[in-house]
């Protein structure tokens, strides 16, 4: 096992560090107010002024390994710098290396056909629009992609889309022009796992209607957010939409899933390092009982607790990146599963400890902690909870056992 850095990565980790220092934290109130000006819904200023300075930094798409747009970086490489990303909730879009669009553009690059490349990836990379995946669905429990009933239905050249979805994000942000939807398309296939297929449908598609938005924690994460979208009687060409072929789209979304599950991991140490530093910031300015709340012995065991916390979630991350890169997503499945459940529990952890330490201010947008702690709780459900992960890695674990190996 290696986890050295490699020069590439230190190299961008100083510039990505100094872009952050430089245009990120001193405009954390910029956002937040242009967002709580006027429509919530529209792009911010400040995210548009400082996507064409990282662009011209060369600090853009960072995430894609395998493009001649990309940095070329492997996950190993990329993991600090999604660690310092992390540290502000809307920093990644600015280098163009946020969800859902990572992930679709992951998808397109890898299975889409030239025509889709052409028309929607391209202005993908090149962050002119937006995308959204539409996968979870309000009536089944969406954690087994099996259960997923909006279908697919061919007719002729075209495929007829009906079904509801919700937790689609982006999906309500006006720069969202694409998004990857997954049904069941062959429900009587005796593999319960080709039964599904995956399409690309352009957002202005009739019959695609976005219901609502979908505050979390009363959180409304505006402008990108998170919507429930209605599909009925959707209309699109085979040609135009589908991607590697029918009944793959299981497997599609689990090739999407392994690095998406990761990057969130990364951007979590970033969101619990940001924690640890407003705690200790707090609580060496704070005095009570005749001393500084950072002498009081919880609050040190607290900060002890946080740092190892934080340093051994790291270094699962970290191995968990560096099998990606050398045996591949499949053979790494319980290394990610295992960064799944550690990142989003130690973040929460982590961040409600720093809460405690800022006494009444740490439940108000004051601290900046409120929000963190909305956003680390809910990446314990999103991309797989923490029940099918464990359920996963206890299965295989036991399956080494019944092999004969220690």
């Amino acid at each position: 096992m290696e986890f050295s850095y490699s020069q590439k990565s230190k190299d961008l980790m100083a510039r990505v560090s100094a872009f952050m220092d430089e245009h990120i934290y001193p405009n954390e109130a910029r956002f937040d107010e242009e967002v709580n000006t006027g429509d919530r819904w529209q792009p911010t200023e400040i995210i548009d002024i400082l996507k064409e300075k990282a662009r011209a930094a060369g600090l853009w798409n960072l995430f894609l390994p395998e493009s001649a747009d990309g940095a070329g970086l492997t996950n190993l490489e990329y993991a600090p710098l999604a660690e310092i990303m992390g540290r502000v909730k809307w920093a990644s879009e600015v280098f163009n290396c946020s969800a859902p669009d990572t992930g679709n553009m992951e998808v397109l690059a890898r299975y889409g056909n030239d025509a889709q490349k052409a028309r929607w990836l391209k202005p993908l990379l090149a962050g002119e629009i937006r995308s959204a995946f539409a996968m979870t669905e309000p009536g089944v429990a969406s954690s087994d992609a099996t259960n997923i009933e909006a279908r697919i239905v061919r007719d002729g050249d075209d495929y007829v889309l009906n079904g509801r979805k919700w937790w689609t994000s982006g999906a309500n942000d006006p720069r969202c022009k694409v998004l990857i939807f997954m049904g069941k398309s062959d429900p009587d296939n005796a593999d319960r796992h080709k039964q599904q297929t995956m399409l690309v449908v352009p957002m202005n598609t009739p019959g695609v209607k976005v219901l609502r938005h979908l505050p979390v924690f009363g959180y409304d994460d505006a402008p990108h957010g998170h919507a429930e979208v209605d599909f009925k009687d959707v209309r699109v060409s085979v040609a135009d939409s589908l991607l590697l072929g029918e009944g793959r789209g299981f497997e599609i979304a689990q090739g999407r899933l392994g690095p998406g599950r990761i990057h969130h991991c990364m951007r979590l140490i970033g969101v619990a390092e940001r924690a640890l530093e407003k705690m200790c910031q707090r609580t060496l300015t704070r005095v009570t009982f005749g001393k500084p709340v950072a002498e009081q012995t919880v609050t040190l065991e607290r900060i002890a607790e946080a740092r190892i916390r934080i340093d051994q979630t790291r270094l699962l991350v970290l191995n968990a990146a560096w099998l990606m890169d050398t045996v591949g997503n499949k053979a790494a499945r319980k290394e990610i599963a295992m960064i799944k459940v550690a990142a989003a529990t130690m973040a929460c952890d982590v961040v409600d400890w720093a809460i405690q330490a800022h006494g009444g201010c740490g439940v108000t947008e004051d601290s900046g902690l409120p929000h963190l702690y909305a956003s680390s709780r809910t990446l314990r459900i999103a991309d797989g909870p923490d029940e099918v992960h464990r359920n996963q890695i206890g299965k295989m674990e036991l399956a080494r056992h019944k092999a004969g190996h220690r």
